[in-house]
C-alpha cells in the first residue's frame, strides 16, 4: 500500500510569526499618557496576519518563518494550527527566543510600538530551506504558487530573495512591516513577478518623497521599476497601478477601533481576491471592504 503524498500549500506567507501584545484605550492619548484600557496577546506579525487572514477566506496558507523551541513557540505554534495554517515548514530554533510585538492604540489611532523580530532575522535563509530541499521546491523546480513575503527579513536575505531563482516561478506578494522598515525593500522594486503593497508613507520612502495621494505614488513606484504597485492611505483613496493602467478606490467609512494589521488583512484579503480571478478594480474595493471591517472590529469574511 502506497501512501498518499500531501499536496503542497498554493499560498505561502514568509516573515514574521510571533506574539503581539496590544494595548488599547478608547481615549485618545499623546506621549506620556496614562488611561485604562485592554491589553491583549494574540498570535501576530506581518506573516502571521496574513495567514489568518487567508484561513478566514476558506484557504490554508502554510508559513515559513523562525520560531524558538521555549514554551511561548510551542503556544504559537498551537494556535496557529487551531486556526487552520499549515506549520509543518517552520523553522525551530534551540537558541533563539520566540519573538514579540508591542503596542499602544488609543481612539486616535496608533501611539508608539516595537517590533522584536531579531530572532527572524537571525535566523536568516534558514526559513528558506523548504523552497531549497524539495519540500516545496529546489533549484530545478522552483515553487510556482503565491508567496507573500514581509519586510521583516533583514535587508541583506531580501536582496537575495530578488535574485534567487527559487522565486524565479511564484507571484510574489510583497509589504513591508511597518514604515521604519519599507526602505528594506528597495532590492525588490525591480523583481519582475512583485507587486508591492505600501501605504502613503512607505511609498515615500522607497521613492524619497511625499506624495499627496495613493494613486501619484502608484504610479511613481511604477516609473521606478515596479512591476505593480498597491498604495492605500487609510480612509482616503487607494491606488492599484501597473505601468500601463491604475485602478482606485475609496474605502467605506467606518468607525476605527484597531488600527494594529489593518494593512496585512487588505494584502491578504487582495491576494484571495486575484486567486479567484477577480478583475482589478473589483479585487481593489473587495479587499477595501475587508480592512475596512477589520479596523471597526468586525471579522472580514
Amino acid at each position: 500500500m502506497t501512501q498518499e503524498t500531501a499536496p503542497l500549500p498554493q499560498i505561502l506567507a514568509i516573515g514574521s510569526v510571533l506574539w503581539d501584545v496590544i494595548g488599547r484605550a478608547n481615549h485618545s492619548m499623546r506621549v506620556g499618557s496614562d488611561v485604562p484600557g485592554r491589553i491583549t496577546r494574540l498570535p501576530g506579525g506581518v506573516a502571521m496576519n496574513i495567514a489568518m487572514t487567508l484561513t478566514r477566506f476558506g484557504e490554508t496558507p502554510a508559513v515559513l518563518t523562525a520560531v524558538g523551541r521555549d514554551a511561548e513557540g510551542e503556544e504559537l505554534l498551537a494556535a496557529a494550527r487551531s486556526l487552520g495554517i499549515n506549520t509543518d515548514f517552520v523553522y525551530h530554533s534551540a537558541d533563539l527566543p520566540t519573538d514579540r510585538y508591542m503596542a499602544v492604540e488609543g481612539a486616535n489611532g496608533l501611539i508608539a510600538a516595537i517590533a522584536d523580530a531579531h530572532s527572524l532575522e537571525a535566523a536568516g535563509d534558514k526559513i528558506l530551506r523548504p523552497l531549497r530541499d524539495g519540500r516545496l521546491g529546489s533549484a530545478s523546480t522552483p515553487y510556482n504558487g503565491t508567496i507573500a513575503l514581509d519586510g521583516n527579513l533583514t535587508r541583506s536575505l531580501l536582496e537575495e530573495i530578488s535574485a534567487d531563482p527559487l522565486f524565479a516561478a511564484a507571484d510574489l506578494r510583497v509589504a513591508p512591516a511597518s514604515p521604519g522598515k519599507a526602505e528594506r525593500l528597495l532590492p525588490l522594486l525591480n523583481h519582475a513577478h512583485a507587486t508591492l503593497y505600501v501605504n502613503l508613507e512607505e511609498a515615500g520612502l522607497l521613492c524619497h518623497r511625499e506624495f499627496d495621494s495613493a494613486e501619484t505614488a502608484a504610479r511613481t513606484l511604477c516609473e521606478r521599476g515596479a512591476a505593480r504597485a498597491l498604495v492605500t492611505d487609510g480612509g482616503n483613496l487607494a491606488a492599484d497601478a501597473t505601468a500601463d493602467t491604475v485602478h482606485t478606490a475609496t474605502p467605506p467609512q467606518v468607525l476605527v477601533t484597531r488600527v494594529t494589521g489593518a494593512g496585512d488583512t487588505f494584502m491578504a484579503a487582495h491576494m484571495v481576491q486575484e486567486l479567484r480571478k477577480s478583475p482589478r478594480p473589483d479585487a481593489l474595493t473587495a479587499a477595501l471592504k475587508a480592512a475596512a471591517l477589520y479596523v471597526s472590529g468586525e471579522t472580514a469574511q
